[in-house]
């Protein structure tokens, strides 16, 4: 399993409008090339009346799956710069479908490159971006009165997940799998080793990202 890795907040839309051609960007979490050439089919068949329904997805923890489409688009100027922004970003497992409603004015082969990216940039922007962190589920069970202390040694630089309260207190810690040694050291010291520790399941927590890197910026 991978330590971290990037990908897409949630399913959604973005819109920007281009020299009157509309650009919809609609992207989508897929973990499988199956689940991708449907959500494409399916915005195909959405938008049967668009001139374009371009494409691009990675899937696989280390993007082992890549594909692209121009969807007649001349060859290289839609599927491969959204490809690229994708990649840009260091996202996994997403299906990005950039529809085109021509607005009249052509664009030429560097402005559309400009375009697409710009689209499936803003759409990232737009949704938002996520980093999913393996981590660690640690249970601490400690007397009331060294409450105090843990939780000022826990809001420093570590994350609470729930605290429960009964005969003793209970709280629910979340820790980078490569911090749980460091972690549990420190807790020991703190608490002069009054606390029992009991180790939980490791899954990934997934927490926002401030914002996508920008779209490629090619020259005519």
């Amino acid at each position: 399993m991978r330590d971290t890795y990037q990908t897409i907040r949630g399913d959604g839309q973005s819109e920007i409008e281009i020299k009157k051609s509309r650009f919809i960007t609609s992207l989508k979490r897929v973990y499988s090339e199956e689940e991708a050439k449907a959500f494409i089919a399916g915005l195909k068949k959405e938008h049967w009346k668009a001139n374009h329904n371009c494409s691009a997805y990675l899937i696989g923890d280390n993007s082992e799956i890549q594909r692209s489409s121009d969807d007649g688009e001349p060859s290289g100027t839609a599927g491969v710069p959204m490809l690229e922004v994708l990649k840009k970003n260091q996202l996994v497992n997403v299906c990005v479908v950039v529809t085109r409603y021509f607005g009249g004015t052509k664009l030429g082969a560097g402005g559309l490159i400009r375009a697409y990216s710009h689209a499936v940039s803003q759409g990232l922007k737009d949704i938002g971006l996520v980093i999913g962190k393996l981590q660690q589920e640690l249970r601490l069970t400690i007397d009331y009165s060294l409450l105090g202390k843990l939780q000022n040694f826990l809001d420093n630089d570590w994350f609470t997940k729930d605290t429960s309260f009964a005969e003793k207190v209970t709280v629910v810690c979340l820790i980078d799998e490569d911090k749980t040694a460091l972690f549990e050291a420190a807790v020991i010291d703190l608490l002069s080793g009054q606390v029992t520790i009991d180790v939980g399941p490791t899954s990934y927590q997934e927490l926002p990202l401030e914002t996508a890197k920008e779209e490629l910026f090619l020259e005519d």
